[in-house]
Order: C-alpha cells, then sequence, then structure tokens
C-alpha cells in the first residue's frame, strides 16, 4: 500500500472579518464618544451702569474691604479680620433689613477676603450683593 503524501495548505487568517469586526467597533467607540471643549468655556460677563442705585426703603449696607484685609461695615472698623466678627458686625448693622449689600475692595485686597464677605452676606440671607467699581479714565 502506497500513501500518498498529503499536501499541506497553508494556513490563512481570514482578514475579512477581523476586518468587520475593528470597523463595528470603531463606529461604536465614535458614537458613544463624548467630545467636550475644554478650553472654551462660554461665560456671559455682567454689566455695569452708571445710574445710581434707587434709594427704597432698605437701608443700604456698605462692606469696604482694605488691602489688608481689614473689613469695615457702614465706615465702622472691625477688630478682628475674621467670619465671626464680619457676621456679627452684618447682623448688628442690618438688624431683621436683607437690604442690598455693596462691597468695596481694594483693587490689592486678596479674592478671599472678597469671597469671605460674600459668603457670609449670603448665609444670612442677603440676595442682592453689588460690587463697587471705578471708570477706567477716572483718576486714583
Amino acid at each position: 500500500m502506497r500513501l500518498r503524501p498529503r499536501q499541506h495548505d497553508d494556513p490563512e487568517i481570514n482578514l475579512i472579518s477581523m476586518i468587520d469586526v475593528l470597523l463595528v467597533l470603531l463606529i461604536f467607540f465614535m458614537v458613544s464618544t463624548t467630545f467636550q471643549q475644554q478650553a472654551r468655556i462660554r461665560v456671559q460677563l455682567p454689566r455695569a451702569s452708571d445710574a445710581p442705585l434707587p434709594q427704597g426703603s432698605h437701608q443700604h449696607l456698605v462692606i469696604e474691604i482694605s488691602a489688608n484685609g481689614s473689613y469695615w461695615v457702614n465706615d465702622r472698623a472691625l477688630g478682628h479680620a475674621d467670619r465671626r466678627a464680619l457676621r456679627a458686625a452684618l447682623l448688628a448693622a442690618a438688624g431683621s433689613n436683607r437690604g442690598p449689600i455693596t462691597i468695596m475692595a481694594d483693587a490689592r485686597t486678596t479674592h478671599q477676603s472678597v469671597v469671605t464677605a460674600m459668603d457670609v452676606a449670603g448665609r444670612l440671607g442677603f440676595s442682592q450683593l453689588n460690587i463697587a467699581t471705578t471708570h477706567e479714565d477716572a483718576p486714583p
């Protein structure tokens, strides 16, 4: 009996089905990915006017913040430049009246001092906060 040696076919990898699977995965990831533009943030800046504030029935409170971070409430200096002293001074000056507050901060004041004043006023129930500015052409 004479046996013939078998001819071995070269193994093939079916690339068509592998390409189909990869294209389906690519389409899936493209559709399910969310694209965010982190470098572009839409900010709507507030506008200021030269019109004076209307004089209403509310007593208008003014918080002044110096360059070194000390607070003044209605031209009265606070002994300590901390949250509790500012809270007590605002409660004493306003009583139960929660009218508008104007924050006048020096240009060299730290951002933290201004944010602290805004936070204390907001926690006390003041909802209208104004920040005083000057015109660029006004003398210093």
